[in-house]
């Protein structure tokens, strides 16, 4: 019986050093400093990439702003997208849990939810009890924070919309927003919206950038509107399993400069591949 034993123990130790390979992924729910006034909000005329595959050392990319994955993205990465010159933004899940991530041990039982049939790896959360989700939303920002991120993409923001397990409102949306907008303000920390077109009225004053889903394709982009007013990017992607690049660059590219959106057409799974308007 040893031997079995002793294979356990070394696959353990394995994982955890896989786990703990980035010592900036730890898992850490204690507060932020919340000590910040300033952060960086960006203005109109930026161009940006979407990138959620990993990262290799030779990548270059030549829009202003990268947005790519908050775990799998390295402290080491991040300082050199900025030796580049870009601004980086960490794609992060709010209102899910993902399976593959460390730190669902933050959750309490009560806000984890149904599955989310689109993305069954995750499950959606209660976010009508931010204090419950606050130690796991801590260890996010705190990662984000030593990696020295400029900005969140807060995902899954919709779950009003959505078969969660809970009874979530637009209203509850709204006010996990705030939540979120306070949080990312106080410790440096730019944010976008993520779709949810509806709230733009009222957040677009709040939000730092809106980042946009098929909004062409669906034909809601008008209502990106909000944020062009003030000056604010709008970083509309479409998606090659929806629209081809002829479309795309014929139909929605003047479209998208009528309306002062930076529009740019990738791969569903957001790989390295991205074709921006001519």
């Amino acid at each position: 019986m040893l031997f079995p034993l002793l294979v356990g123990l070394f696959l353990l130790n394995c994982q955890s050093d896989d786990i703990d390979s980035d010592d900036t992924n730890v898992v850490d729910g204690t507060d932020l400093p919340n000590d910040k006034t300033d952060w960086w909000k960006p203005v109109y005329g930026v161009s940006f990439d979407w990138d959620l595959d990993d990262l290799d050392a030779g990548d270059r990319f030549s829009a202003d702003v990268v947005d790519v994955d908050a775990f799998t993205t390295s402290a080491e990465q991040v300082a050199a997208l900025h030796a580049q010159g870009k601004k980086v933004i960490a794609y992060l899940s709010v209102g899910t849990l993902e399976n593959d991530r460390p730190d669902a041990g933050l959750l309490p039982k009560e806000v984890i939810g149904k599955v989310y049939p689109e993305w069954p790896e995750e499950r959606w959360l209660d976010i009508r009890q931010p204090e419950k989700l606050r130690p796991w939303l801590n260890s996010r920002f705190n990662m984000i924070i030593n990696k020295g991120f400029d900005a969140i993409e807060p995902d899954n923001l919709d779950s009003y919309e959505n078969e969660t397990g809970f009874q979530i409102t637009e209203t509850d949306t709204r006010r996990y927003c705030d939540f979120l907008i306070e949080m990312a303000h106080r410790n440096g920390l730019g944010i976008g919206q993520k779709n949810v077109p509806e709230l733009a009225p009222d957040y677009s004053a709040k939000f730092d950038w809106m980042l946009t889903e098929d909004a062409f394709e669906q034909g809601w982009q008008d209502q990106a509107q909000p944020f062009t007013v003030l000056n604010k990017p709008v970083f509309a992607t479409e998606y090659t399993d929806m629209t081809s690049k002829a479309v795309f660059e014929n139909t929605f590219c003047p479209k998208a400069k009528s309306l002062r959106i930076y529009a740019v057409l990738k791969k569903r799974d957001l790989d390295k591949w991205s074709s921006a308007c001519p």
